[in-house]
């Protein structure tokens, strides 16, 4: 996709309000009154809404080992090697792959549905990666939040993923934690703002460059 597409996954909600939209001036046409030109305006707004929460737009791919999510990264654990990105309503909530690799695993686990910038959160229900990589393995979940109650993975097991690469999204407000092999160093701390495919989150001993553009 294209800057300016909408995610996989949330056509369905984008265009609800605007069929409704066409009906509700179709009705007022047909019965000449304005009370339905008057619901148009907050079935208008949720359109709108749903038009920035679903936005997909390119990213030009960063350096070393990359952020898989927009927004605030809310915990940092330098002896693990993990870190935990919050994903905020405003936030672009598509999913990117941190590093090219193999996704070796790929599972959908049950869970609750506790805030997801809280530490309960990794109860939640999540998708759990593992992406098989030249350096070692990266683990990655994807979890659902309060009120994100479905996550649409877009790779399946066993496919090969670039740097950067479109791998799902969460609707609404969720989480993303990524563990990281011991060859690579964390270089964010908690607090920071970070952009999915774009960000640096973590170095490699070897050095990484840029790894071509995903759009």
């Amino acid at each position: 996709m294209h800057s300016g597409m909408i995610a996989r996954g949330g056509m369905p909600f984008v265009l609800f309000p605007a069929i409704l939209i066409g009906l509700l001036l179709a009705t007022a046409l047909a019965i000449s009154s304005n009370v339905p030109v008057l619901l148009t305006i907050p079935v208008g707004v949720l359109f709108v809404a749903f038009l920035v929460f679903f936005r997909d737009p390119s990213r030009r791919i960063g350096q070393g080992i990359v952020s898989p999510a927009d927004g605030l990264i809310v915990a940092v654990d330098i002896a693990t090697g993990s870190l935990a990105i919050y994903m905020g309503i405003l936030d672009v909530h598509v999913n990117r792959a941190p590093w090219s690799g193999l996704v070796v695993h790929r599972r959908r686990r049950q869970g609750g549905h506790s805030v997801a910038s809280s530490s309960s959160a990794s109860g939640n229900e999540c998708i759990e990666w593992q992406l098989g990589t030249l350096f070692g393995q990266i683990t990655m979940k994807q979890i659902a939040g309060m009120f994100a109650r479905r996550i649409v993975p877009y790779i399946e097991e066993g496919a090969r993923i670039k740097k950067g690469q479109r791998i799902g999204l969460i609707r609404f407000g969720s989480r993303v934690e990524v563990t990281l092999p011991p060859t690579a160093r964390i270089i964010v701390k908690a607090g920071e703002r970070v952009r999915a495919g774009e960000t640096t989150i973590a170095e490699v001993e070897h050095g990484a460059g840029k790894e071509g553009r995903v759009r």
